[in-house]
């Protein structure tokens, strides 16, 4: 994508933030419950979807920032972006 930076005058006034940008809106991400097979090294499971599909996801930095600790057989909720479907992030432990 290109981004574009456009240089003020001198003496000119900034304009508000976020008016000259180019880049398109985020994707929504897919949020689907599951629950944890495995754990991995490097704060990485293996968690097994609702829909019976594997996926391979890391914690997210809130949860990790607080402590919040995942074990094998616990219910998660887990972000996905729609482009790559193998990998995603765990938000949430049921």
């Amino acid at each position: 994508m290109a981004r574009y930076t456009f240089r003020l005058a001198a003496g000119c006034r900034s304009l508000p933030k976020g008016e000259l940008s180019t880049h398109m809106p985020k994707e929504e991400k897919i949020t689907l419950d599951g629950e944890v097979t495995e754990a991995l090294p490097d704060a990485r499971f293996r968690v097994k979807l609702e829909n019976d599909l594997q996926i391979l996801a890391y914690v997210s930095g809130k949860m990790r920032k607080f402590f919040i600790r995942i074990l094998p057989g616990d219910k998660v909720t887990v972000e996905m972006s729609a482009y790559d479907m193998t990998k995603g992030r765990i938000t949430y432990r049921h």
